[in-house]
């Protein structure tokens, strides 16, 4: 699943393998370029690697450093001791779900409506079920689906925000060719 939330992000962000290195740079992380592109790969692929929990960790970190800004007066850590901190860490879907939300600034109307994109209904209480501690009475372990159904929707909504801004551009373009030759 590490692998497919990588992918995702990428594909729904339009990001680059520069950009994506530079996420993990962020975050004090080195990752190659052969490495990266090894966990992008799909299952099927020869050159696929598994992406481990930890290092999908500090790359969604670094996604919320490079969507919000460095949080002030957080210490830096050191490529070790971000790997050490991380590995401590366990994830799980409701992990990633909520770094994501972090990252996007998503409320729980926000992440209906990107669920409603992907065709996936969902009540505000089900949502908030997802980011109760474990030992809540009313927490709710994310599953899959969730997951999937959530960058679906995050994909369909930031590609077509992607594709305005693109138009935008380019009638800009049209207008300042346009403005030129009545100048001329």
């Amino acid at each position: 699943m590490n692998n497919y939330c990588l992918r995702r992000l990428r594909y729904a962000f339009n990001m680059n393998d520069k950009l994506m290195l530079k996420i993990f740079d962020l975050v004090n992380y080195k990752l190659t370029p052969s490495e990266l592109s090894g966990y992008l790969q799909k299952e099927e692929h020869k050159d696929y690697v598994i992406m481990p929990d930890y290092l999908l960790t500090i790359f969604l970190d670094g996604f919320i450093q490079f969507k919000r800004g460095k949080k002030e007066g957080e210490t830096e850590l050191t490529q070790a001791e971000r790997v050490a901190s991380s590995k401590k860490q366990k994830l799980n879907n409701n992990v990633i779900v909520n770094k994501i939300k972090i990252a996007l600034s998503l409320k729980a109307e926000d992440l209906i409506e990107v669920l409603s994109l992907a065709d996936f209904r969902i009540s505000k209480s089900e949502i908030s079920a997802f980011f109760r501690k474990p030992t809540h009475r009313n927490y709710r372990e994310c599953g899959n689906q969730f997951l999937r159904n959530m960058l679906t929707g995050i994909t369909s909504k930031y590609q077509a925000v992607q594709k305005k801004q693109k138009v935008a551009v380019t009638n800009g373009k049209a207008q300042l060719r346009k403005d030129k030759k009545v100048k001329d």
